[in-house]
C-alpha cells in the first residue's frame, strides 16, 4: 500500500474528479483525506492512481511509500505513545491519518527507522 497525494485546489470539484479518474481505473481508495488543499489516499495500486491521474490532467502527483500500523483506538493516548516513539527515534513525520481499518497510515522520512521504533 502506497499514499498518493493529489493537489486539489478546487475542493470538492477537484475530489469529484479524482474520485472519477481513480474509479474509472479501478482502483479503490483504501483510506485517506484531504487537507490544505492536498488530497492523500491510500492505495494498493499505487501506478495505475498516480498514470491515470497524470493522463487526466493532474500535476505533481506524489506517491510515497507508508506505514500501516494498528492502533489501540479504545486506549486513551495511544496515539502520543505511538508519536512520543517515532520522534524519540528522529523521524519526522510527513503525513498521518487512518485507513478503514481504523489503523494509522504513516508516511514518514525514514520508513525503516519508523518502522523499529514502531514494533
Amino acid at each position: 500500500m502506497k499514499d498518493i497525494a493529489i493537489a486539489v485546489p478546487d475542493g470538492a470539484s477537484s475530489l469529484a474528479k479524482v474520485g472519477e479518474v481513480l474509479g474509472a481505473a479501478g482502483v479503490g481508495l483504501e483510506g485517506g483525506g484531504m487537507w490544505s488543499g492536498v488530497a492523500h489516499y491510500l492505495v494498493d495500486d499505487a501506478d495505475a492512481a498516480a498514470d491515470a491521474l497524470r493522463r487526466a490532467g493532474f500535476e505533481g502527483v506524489r506517491v510515497r511509500e507508508t506505514i500501516v500500523v494498528p492502533l489501540e483506538a479504545d486506549v486513551p493516548g495511544e496515539l502520543g505513545r505511538m508519536m512520543h516513539r517515532l520522534a524519540a527515534a528522529g523521524v519526522e513525520l510527513e503525513v498521518q491519518y487512518s485507513d478503514h481499518e481504523n489503523r494509522k497510515v504513516l508516511v514518514v522520512d525514514d520508513p525503516e527507522a519508523a518502522r523499529a521504533a514502531l514494533r
